[in-house]
């Protein structure tokens, strides 16, 4: 169907429908679902712009954490990531998850003393996960 334009314009063949555009009262969870599809489809920058706007309105909310230490973490952003995932560890310092995450930031930012000390608790907190004692494998032991 051939519409004008709302300026007025010559008309198009453009479907009727509005495109979606960002909903500026998005809630936090709608917002955390958006960061996470994003991470999905490998756009880890992206998500961190609408994951950090979640933790504006959700302070403190774990999930949002880590979803966006995990972004930080993937965009590259490492030095947020460990701030991000050091905030989640003071929310619930038995996440395992946490602790491997922040030794994983600390180990690309070349801070391995404090990489494998995290990663030592990861996998004393989860011990039979390969992941993490594969991560404590690659950070040499003499950095104790």
């Amino acid at each position: 169907m051939k519409r004008s334009d709302e300026r007025g314009g010559p008309e198009t063949d453009e479907p009727s429908e509005p495109v979606e555009q960002p909903d500026a009262h998005e809630g936090a969870y709608a917002l955390l679902q958006r960061g996470k599809a994003l991470m999905r489809g490998r756009h880890h920058a992206q998500a961190s712009i609408v994951l950090e706007r979640a933790a504006r309105l959700e302070p403190g909310k774990g999930s949002i954490l880590e979803a966006l230490g995990r972004s930080y973490f993937n965009s590259g952003q490492h030095e947020r990531a460990a701030e991000t995932f050091a905030e989640l560890l003071e929310i619930d310092p038995s996440s395992h998850y946490a602790h491997y995450a922040l030794g994983q930031s600390f180990k690309k930012l070349g801070r391995l003393r404090e990489a494998r000390t995290h990663l030592r608790l990861a996998a004393a907190m989860n011990p039979d996960s390969r992941l993490y004692r594969g991560a404590l494998a690659r950070v040499p032991a003499d950095v104790d």
